[in-house]
């Protein structure tokens, strides 16, 4: 087993944890440790051993609310249990989505997120957070520069494109986002779709997990279409196509600096340079495609 020691210990400390069968490590996470822990008495339960992460602005607090209020409404498992190391959710058997499933699942998809957008405001509590791109964009761009960035040359010219970027896409409706719409952040049991991992949740426009959703799945037109038609339950305008498109750009963009970001600060044993590189590349396709 990949685990050290500190891992186990923090897992055997929770309560409810008294007769440990198996502790196993999922594979998949780029920012947290993921565990599946069984009991004796056949429980399972989902395990994400997690700290604060200022850098990415990832408060764990707002992660429980937020999954708290999804397990309110049935769009995600159920928290069982937090502390300041670890939460510890219902373990779901279910089939965890690739991108080829959300391409073809659009639909329903675009139902779910809905329900998030304007069911989880109903549920939540305590302090919520808001998670603007272009805020995260700029304190990204502050932590590159003072933190000797191998990207620093080129960070003056991604600020100046955001700002373009935001202007474009103004004014805003708001909702409440997941605001990490990867594939993988997709769970699928017995033909419902739930959706994990809160700790990027906020409010924010629609538009950031619509083209969150389509640029993390390699959506074509057509399929960004069918997504933006159902969601609004409208033909689409001009307007509103550019408007996703900036904010789609946006979001290439959050992505690439996560990953610049987690460079210098992840002890995941991930590719983040070609991450980065990959995401880089795309962002600057996008941003070419916007009409301004």
């Amino acid at each position: 087993l990949n685990m050290n020691k500190r891992e186990i210990k923090i897992i055997q400390k929770v309560p409810i944890f008294k007769k440990i069968k198996k502790i196993d490590k999922i594979d998949g996470g780029i920012t947290n440790q993921n565990f599946k822990v069984s009991l004796i008495n056949n429980k399972s339960y989902f395990v994400r051993i997690c700290n604060e992460i200022p850098e990415h602005l990832i408060k764990r607090e707002n992660e429980i609310n937020a999954s708290n209020a999804a397990s309110e409404i049935a769009v995600s498992p159920k928290l069982i249990y937090s502390n300041n190391k670890l939460i510890v959710f219902d373990f779901v058997q279910g089939k965890t989505l690739n991108e080829r499933d959300v391409q073809e699942n659009i639909i329903e998809l675009v139902k779910l997120l809905k329900k998030v957008h304007t069911e989880i405001p109903k549920q939540l509590k305590g302090v919520s957070q808001i998670f603007w791109v272009f805020h995260v964009v700029r304190h990204y761009n502050s932590f590159l520069n003072n933190n000797a960035s191998r990207y620093k040359k080129i960070l003056k010219d991604l600020l100046i494109k955001a700002e373009e970027i935001e202007k474009q896409s103004a004014p805003f409706d708001i909702v409440y986002g997941h605001n990490d719409l990867l594939a993988a952040n997709f769970i699928k049991k017995n033909n419902k779709f739930l959706l994990v991992d809160w700790e990027y949740a906020g409010y924010n426009t629609p538009l950031f997990d619509l083209g969150g959703l389509s640029s993390n799945n390699n959506f074509n037109t057509k399929q960004e279409k069918l997504m933006l038609e159902n969601y609004f339950e409208n033909k689409i305008s001009n307007t509103l196509i550019h408007k996703f498109n900036c904010i789609k750009a946006a979001s290439l963009l959050r992505e690439t600096m996560w990953s610049m970001v987690a460079e210098i600060v992840s002890k995941i044993d991930f590719d983040y340079k070609s991450y980065t590189e990959q995401n880089l590349e795309n962002f600057y396709q996008a941003y070419k495609n916007l009409k301004f």
